[in-house]
């Protein structure tokens, strides 16, 4: 199959590619810069030069490929609601090129759009009034695809995808713990954040790609809910720095836009997943990951 993959360079796509590649599979990577295409052409995939906001680069990809996995994704916080808007677009491209074939989409959305407190599951839609909102009209408009005869399928990430070379929430966090002398959790640091390795994550991707079912959800969660305040523990260690509690009112002070993601409680399960997949995690867990001290420059 010949897949046409946005954020093929990025920390979770540039696995997606590996992953494809050793199954036998061509891959037409995305590329905005002339860095990204080097990356493309070194791994072994076929460069195409465009962006998000390119809709005929997005189109003629499409048109050449036999699925798209899309996790290209504008992380600016400080424009949320537009980048929310440019994701929804591109699906929408990507959903109008496909319409008819029957062909995969796999499109990437986030287990935080869920509401928090309880153990999320896959057939449990989003919480429009989550922080994470902006999102929202993508899930929908994704599933809405497979009455258009799109194999248009949501893999939902936690909030770490972990592994050697992350640049996501934890690398953050140790920096943070870094420059303020403390590594810190909200309250009593019980909420729960869900995890994936990222190589257990490409693994799910493809598979979802080969066989998933239109309109379907899945979770790429291998951890249904680590403490936040094990997480934190677990830096302070390594850094060698007090390990604190801050209040709600204290925690926009310390963690600034990090601050929701730091008290979020949204435990997640991929059974369903497992099952309908036979998707299995085999790496290792986020605490492990942290203990081999690679994210510590070690």
């Amino acid at each position: 199959m010949r897949v046409f993959v946005t954020g093929a360079t990025g920390f979770i796509g540039s696995a997606i590619v590996q992953e494809l590649l050793g199954a036998g599979h061509q891959v037409l990577g995305l590329a905005r810069s002339d860095a990204a295409a080097g990356l493309l052409a070194a791994a072994g995939a076929e460069v195409h030069r465009g962006s998000l906001e390119d809709h005929e680069s997005l189109r003629q990809g499409a048109a050449r490929s036999d699925g798209i996995i899309h996790t290209a994704f504008i992380h600016d916080f400080s424009k949320m609601e537009t980048v929310g808007k440019i994701d929804r677009a591109a699906i929408g491209v990507f959903g109008a090129t496909l319409a008819g074939s029957g062909r995969p989409l796999v499109v990437t959305s986030g287990i935080g759009l869920l509401a928090p407190g309880r153990l999320s599951t896959e057939d449990l839609a989003p919480d429009p009034n989550s922080a994470g909102g902006y999102r929202v009209p993508s899930e929908f408009d994704t599933l809405a695809l497979a009455s258009e005869n799109v194999r248009a399928a949501l893999i939902r990430l936690p909030p770490s995808v972990h592994g050697k070379d992350d640049h996501g929430f934890v690398p953050f966090l140790i920096n943070l713990a870094r420059e303020k002398g403390v590594s810190a959790y909200i309250g009593e640091g019980l909420n729960r954040w869900p995890a994936v390795h990222r190589l257990d994550a490409a693994r799910l991707y493809r598979l979802i790609l080969e066989k998933g079912a239109a309109g379907a959800r899945y979770h790429g969660v291998g951890e249904e809910g680590v403490p936040f305040r094990d997480i934190a523990a677990a830096i302070g260690r390594h850094l060698n720095v007090p390990v604190v509690a801050k209040s709600p009112e204290e925690a926009k002070d310390h963690f600034g836009w990090m601050a929701h993601f730091a008290g979020i409680d949204v435990p997640a399960s991929s059974a369903q997943t497992q099952e309908q997949l036979g998707w299995h995690p085999t790496e290792s867990d986020l605490l492990s990951d942290l203990e081999q001290g690679h994210y510590f420059g070690k």
